[in-house]
């Protein structure tokens, strides 16, 4: 993300919003949030999906705490006749900032909250994005949308055997099946590149190939990469900044993401990088095995 001569906060289509952004994005405005009192909603362009109520049902639903579940944030909404929440996604190039007096809406602001506690303003300029408002996580049209999301990479109840157990079923490659996010949210391609390193498995490796230890090691490894990124703010390949104007700091820690012909710090190999599902891989051929 970056901000703007007009204090917005954008994420570049270089750098897709992924699971480290999305939580420092809802830490950033989680405490704020909390409590506050919708004014009004506006609307501008169509995003991915309609938002599913009328803006002005939305005046007067007091917010409860933002949580996280995927690349999905869900900002609770409710008064004494109506509960529910709104499900957001910041798609390939979306932000989310929260303003006292933020400037007129331009052209990629298709979303806003007026609140008691400030502006909450959506801006994409790809419109992949999405709000979407739904009487709840259990009931459509949120339980639909979040309903193939794989486990949480912290959630205790992902263990190496379940992890095993998945993974034993696909023939995909390894790194294809990270970021399908279908066993595990989360591993975007930065994420998953530096995890299968740690691990020492090569990305090409197919996915029922790979035993309970190595799914062990694999587990382990993208807990740290995440909880790391998390820590350090996300990712910043050109000029990302949290929502309080911050940079994020993990890729200067990047041992193989985008390091391409550089020598690994570990055993002095030259990174390769391969191309799987549209995307680059990066890996380093000494540290990583089939």
């Amino acid at each position: 993300m970056s901000t703007d001569s007009r204090g917005r906060v954008h994420h570049h289509n270089v750098c897709m919003p992924e699971l480290p952004e999305v939580e420092v994005t809802r830490a950033t405005l989680a405490q704020r949030l909390s409590g506050a009192t919708v004014k009004q909603a506006r609307l501008g362009k169509p995003l991915r999906w309609p938002l599913g109520c009328p803006p002005a049902a939305l005046s007067g639903l007091r917010a409860g705490e933002m949580a996280r579940r995927g690349k999905y944030l869900w900002l609770p909404l409710a008064n004494a006749h109506r509960q529910g929440g709104l499900l957001l996604h910041l798609g390939m190039s979306g932000s989310l900032n929260l303003a006292d007096a933020p400037p007129p809406a331009g052209p990629h602001d298709h979303f806003e909250l007026q609140t008691d506690r400030g502006t909450l303003r959506l801006t994409d300029p790809r419109r992949f994005g999405a709000v979407v408002w739904s009487d709840g996580l259990a009931v459509d049209p949120a339980r639909k949308l979040l309903a193939r999301l794989g486990a949480e990479p912290f959630d205790p109840a992902l263990t190496p055997k379940t992890f095993h157990q998945a993974l034993r079923s696909k023939r995909v490659a390894i790194k294809v099946a990270l970021m399908a996010g279908d066993i595990v949210v989360g591993a975007g391609n930065i994420y998953a590149s530096e995890a299968l390193f740690h691990a020492g498995i090569d990305p090409r490796t197919a996915c029922n190939r790979i035993s309970l230890p190595r799914c062990e090691r694999l587990l382990q490894a993208l807990r740290l990469t995440l909880g790391r990124a998390i820590e350090l703010g996300g990712s910043t390949l050109r000029d990302f900044r949290d929502a309080h104007g911050a940079a994020g700091a993990f890729q200067a820690e990047a041992q193989v993401y985008g390091r391409e012909a550089q020598a690994c710090r570990r055993c002095g190999a030259k990174v390769r990088r391969v191309v799987q599902a549209q995307r680059s891989t990066f890996f380093c051929p000494g540290c990583q095995h089939r």
